[in-house]
């Protein structure tokens, strides 16, 4: 079932903004940090999702299996031609 919102439309700096509503959101799947393409025709206005949010570095970090890396995030081990 289609979700709806009477909105205003604010002042965010110099561009303007309205907030996305968190039942339009779920309807709509987004979740923070999603990307969108923002588009007009006539009066019209289309927010359409590309892709998958960007993780954080909390959140990549908490999916960081160590047995998959050598227990290390970061090799501080000489490597390649760092050598001698």
């Amino acid at each position: 079932m289609a979700k709806r919102a009477m909105l205003t439309v604010q002042q965010w700096g110099n561009s303007l903004a309205v907030r996305i509503p968190a039942a339009v959101a779920r309807s709509a799947r987004f979740s923070l940090g999603q990307p969108v393409e923002v588009s007009a025709e006539d009066e019209h206005i289309l927010v359409r999702p590309l892709g998958e949010p960007k993780l954080t570095l909390a959140q990549k970090l908490a999916a960081f299996q160590p047995e998959l890396h050598g227990g290390e995030a970061m090799v501080t081990r000489p490597v390649g031609s760092e050598v001698l």
